[in-house]
């Protein structure tokens, strides 16, 4: 239970860092492939799905709710260290992937599909550097409707290995109205202010349905790709593991190089790896 709600924290916080896949993270830990079976069969095998999504989800929205306060202090003062604190977390699922493929044999066709997914990453990360205008948010049946779509893009990017949620989010211009709506939410629930808690709610509440039919519409996808092209998939998920490293240094923002910061950046980056491979599969 500790286990599985430490591992919904980890994606929950990569699903809200710009150019960090949530999915790559799952990917990561070993869950992805169970993940996506308890989403699409959460009816069929309900008593089991919901034990063990349960706390993962809990653990998403106790690290989401967090990082909307402290995420951006991190990234401001140690950019450096945060940045290759997830480089190592993302890295370290490497060597569980490579088991899937190992000794299975190599085609034109898995190289071609992990080249094109590195690609996209990198190009989307190279697009992403700057954020277009901020989403009005004002509450009105239009933005109720627009939060719902932008809430099944973005949670259809968040499921998908190497691709980042958040990223999206940026380029479509909500990611900071959503984040501050987050936290502006959380902020006012602890006031006890009900003005600020329903104006949260009329941002939140849409675009968490988005959210839940995105996952739903997208895991179904996901589980008949594995299903009938697990090593396309599979060196698919190679590639945009690969790419995201590179993503999430295009994304940051970084100061000049110190010996201390070189130092911690490199422990941090260990740390990375040896906690993904720590709370893996």
């Amino acid at each position: 239970m500790i286990k599985s709600f430490v591992k919904g924290m980890v994606i929950g916080i990569a699903n809200i860092v710009p150019g960090v896949s949530g999915g790559t993270m799952m990917v990561s830990m070993g869950i992805y492939d169970k993940l996506i079976h308890c989403i699409t069969h959460l009816f069929s095998e309900f008593k089991q799905n919901v034990l063990f999504l349960l706390p993962i989800a809990l653990g998403m929205v106790a690290a989401i709710a967090g990082s909307s306060f402290g995420l951006s202090y991190l990234f401001s003062s140690f950019p450096i260290q945060t940045n290759l604190l997830f480089v190592g977390l993302i890295l370290g699922g490497l060597p569980a992937i490579w088991k899937k493929v190992k000794g299975r044999g190599i085609k034109a066709g898995h190289g071609a599909v992990g080249i094109l997914f590195f690609v996209l990453v990198v190009g989307l990360a190279a697009m992403g550097e700057t954020e277009g205008a901020a989403a009005d948010l004002t509450f009105s049946a239009a933005s109720v409707v627009k939060l719902v779509l932008v809430g099944v893009i973005a949670s259809a990017t968040m499921v998908i290995p190497g691709v980042s949620g958040s990223m999206v989010l940026m380029l479509m211009g909500f990611y900071h109205p959503i984040l501050n709506a987050i936290k502006d939410f959380f902020t006012a629930l602890a006031a006890f202010d009900m003005e600020g808690i329903l104006a949260g709610c009329g941002v939140l509440v849409p675009f968490g349905i988005g959210m839940v039919a995105g996952i739903f519409g997208i895991a179904k996808i996901v589980e008949i790709i594995f299903e009938r092209f697990p090593l396309y998939a599979y060196w698919a998920i190679i590639g945009l593991i690969l790419s995201s490293p590179i993503a999430i240094l295009l994304m940051g923002e970084f100061p000049a190089v110190t010996i201390l910061s070189a130092v911690t950046g490199i422990i941090a980056l260990g740390a990375g790896v040896w906690c993904a491979m720590a709370v893996g599969e």
